[in-house]
């Protein structure tokens, strides 16, 4: 049996989620699970049009996260540790913010038929920031298709992130603002974080320091 210890680090566009899972994977010596957001040839066709291409896109990211996590189960059995930057359940969260009904009803479909059995994550660690801020650094990396994301289509992606970790209890949880901190050039922010995410074993935690000069 795998004593490995998986954590999967999740949040909206924009946030750092690749980021951590890419530093944290480095930190414990292992290969990180990524979302491959730029092999889906639907994707920049959704954010030019998203009522036309929206069961494309979901489809597509169902089926390349189905793959991937067969293929990691086999690969990454007895790594240590684990990281990954996606929740299959995200899946579900983009498919129901973007599909009409009868659109989730085929994509339901296809999720059942697929029967994912999905490692469970020993520690999910939600990352959050206010709309400028991931704005402000969705701009900052110049992804082209990037560019086109409608602020108001990304409000609603944080608040459906924002509702699905309140209700979140399927494993232990770590809340991190990092709107006021640097996880990418700051390594005390990165060990302070760090430091918190090995002591949890359990439960709903919040990580927000406090700047220095407040």
């Amino acid at each position: 049996m795998s004593t490995s210890r998986l954590i999967v680090v999740e949040g909206p566009i924009g946030v750092g989620k690749t980021t951590l899972a890419r530093r944290l994977a480095q930190t414990f010596g292992c290969e990180p699970m990524l979302e491959r957001a730029a092999e889906n040839p639907f994707l920049e066709k959704f954010y030019r049009d998203p009522n036309t291409s929206a069961l494309p896109v979901q489809l597509y990211f169902l089926l390349q996260r189905a793959r991937q996590l067969q293929k990691w189960r086999q690969d990454d059995l007895f790594q240590r540790v684990r990281i990954a930057d996606f929740l299959l359940d995200k899946d579900r969260l983009f498919a129901r913010l973007t599909l009409d009904d009868d659109e989730y009803r085929l994509y339901e479909t296809v999720y059942q038929s697929l029967a994912i059995d999905a490692p469970r994550p020993d520690l999910v660690v939600s990352l959050q920031a206010p709309l400028p801020v991931l704005l402000e650094r969705i701009n900052r990396r110049g992804i082209d298709y990037e560019q086109q994301i409608n602020a108001s289509y990304l409000q609603r992606v944080v608040d459906a992130y924002t509702q699905f970790f309140y209700y979140f209890d399927a494993a232990p949880l770590l809340v991190v603002n990092t709107a006021e901190i640097n996880l990418v050039d700051n390594e005390q922010d990165y060990q302070l974080l760090l430091e918190h995410i090995m002591r949890i074993k359990s439960g709903r935690h919040y990580f927000n320091p406090i700047p220095a000069g407040f």
